[in-house]
């Protein structure tokens, strides 16, 4: 990996006249990359030998290279590299209360540093915060990716996450999306440890008619068709599309409706192992087309279920990345990595065959048109998944489960940038779209592993090479 060279000068102007395609007027460009290979995340296209211009946080000019020199404050050298968008990880998690707050920050950077320049904060804790590093970046003064937050969780009576709205009642939910819509959140997620099905129709219902984005887990008491037919812009994670796969969805879900009132209501994983034994194709062909036709989106987070799959057989403590994660939240993964321990064989082989069937789904839920949104899941509590590098393993998995490189890419890019509505000012890289991108030394179209191979992150028109970004992540490493 070259080190960035920083280019002072002014350009003449008889060059700049010598053609139509050249800017008619003298100018310095904060960031200039020259002689690059630019990746089209929407058709797959490759164009070589191209001169991208940054100024203000936008890509202003996009050319065909030549001989001529650019002035720029930084200059990046494109000549065999691949630039692409930069990456979004579109389900991350800031949490753990303030005693946690300064460790969640330094995950900004594992996130820079591995080409993700935006993410979707899927709920916790740490809102005022996460507004505050927002503020933070914007004015230069911290690093990092964008961050789309939907502040506090909505979920029901005794919710299992600290500082999760909790709402039974009308009323109450109506409540609960004031003081959301008050804090100014980029979308609404629900959750499902105690929230009622009842409760979680209504929550679409509502948000809906407000014009909120709302995404989440689901309880087993509710169809999925039924959440769809409501509004819910996307699901988090595989298990709810998963359930809606059953011929026998009817049936179980009544049969856990009907526990509820017991002294022992079913859940989503006491119901998984008679879902996995009534999996349909024809079924799953229906929600899938359902989810197309009403544009649904998936979150389905392969690379959390394989890992957490792993973790009795897997010793996470020789992990790089390990000595870039505060012992504080080090500390979180400790549950998880207990019950793992401690799961019977029989109970591991079972999760084993879930994730493979997780797995075989999504080219199918591709082929049928959802949208599949790449995220991660890192964060307290969520052992071993660490911010960055787990969603490069993400859009990894997605190719291994079928997926081709650029529809892969695409889930961590052009989709995440649509579903939040943004697609008009980002992910392209075209004069006048948000100067996130990413600098590879390989084709990722070729092999997907390929975006582990970063040269340098452009992050809001500012240029981190390489060597800029070891730097930085030295920095955060615990003493």
């Amino acid at each position: 990996m070259k080190l960035s060279r920083v280019v002072f000068g002014l350009l003449a102007a008889a060059l700049l006249t010598t053609c139509a395609r050249r800017p008619t007027k003298l100018e310095i460009y904060d960031v200039v990359i020259n002689h690059v290979t630019i990746v089209d995340v929407r058709t797959g296209q490759l164009t070589p030998n191209q001169v991208v211009a940054i100024a203000k946080g936008k890509i202003v000019s996009v050319q065909l290279a030549d001989k001529d020199s650019y002035a720029a404050r930084q200059y990046v050298n494109g000549n065999g590299r691949y630039l692409i968008p930069g990456l979004w990880d579109m389900h991350v998690h800031f949490r753990g209360g303030d005693s946690l707050a300064a460790a969640n920050k330094k995950s900004l950077t594992l996130f820079l540093a591995h080409g993700i320049t935006t993410v979707r904060d899927a709920g916790g804790d740490l809102t005022p915060s996460i507004f505050q590093w927002r503020r933070d970046m914007d004015a230069g003064r911290l690093a990092g990716p964008r961050i789309f937050t939907s502040g506090p969780k909505i979920d029901g009576p005794g919710a299992y996450w600290p500082g999760s709205l909790e709402v039974e009642t009308k009323a109450q939910i109506s409540k609960a999306l004031d003081s959301l819509q008050r804090l100014k959140v980029d979308y609404v997620k629900i959750y499902d440890s105690k929230i009622s099905g009842a409760a979680y129709l209504e929550t679409i219902r509502q948000a809906q008619r407000r014009g909120l984005k709302t995404t989440g887990h689901m309880p087993y008491s509710v169809k999925l068709s039924d959440a769809v037919k409501r509004g819910l812009d996307a699901t988090e994670h595989l298990y709810y599309v998963f359930k809606a796969c059953s011929g026998k969805e009817d049936s179980l879900t009544t049969l856990v409706r009907n526990s509820l009132s017991t002294s022992k209501p079913l859940g989503l994983f006491a119901t998984l192992p008679a879902v996995y034994d009534t999996y349909s194709p024809a079924a799953a062909a229906r929600i899938f087309a359902l989810m197309a036709k009403r544009h649904m989106a998936a979150v389905p987070t392969l690379y959390i279920g394989k890992t957490l799959t792993e973790l009795p057989e897997n010793d996470h403590a020789r992990d790089t990345l390990l000595a870039y994660i505060d012992p504080k939240i080090q500390s979180t993964y400790q549950r998880r990595l207990t019950n793992a321990r401690v799961q019977p064989l029989a109970s591991q082989n079972f999760s084993k065959n879930l994730e493979a069937k997780f797995m075989s789904m999504i080219p199918a839920m591709q082929a049928a048109g959802v949208t599949l949104l790449a995220g991660s899941d890192s964060g307290p509590f969520n052992s071993f998944i660490y911010p960055g590098a787990s969603l490069q393993e993400e859009v990894i998995l997605l190719v291994k489960a079928g997926l081709t490189p650029l529809q892969a890419l695409q889930a961590a890019t052009l989709n995440g940038a649509r579903f939040m509505g943004v697609a008009e000012q980002t992910v392209a890289i075209a004069p006048g779209k948000d100067a996130d991108l990413v600098l590879l030394t390989a084709n990722p179209l070729e092999d997907i592993a390929n975006i582990k191979k970063i040269d340098a992150v452009i992050s809001r028109g500012k240029a981190y090479p390489a060597a800029a970004l070891a730097n930085m992540i030295r920095a955060i490493r615990n003493r």
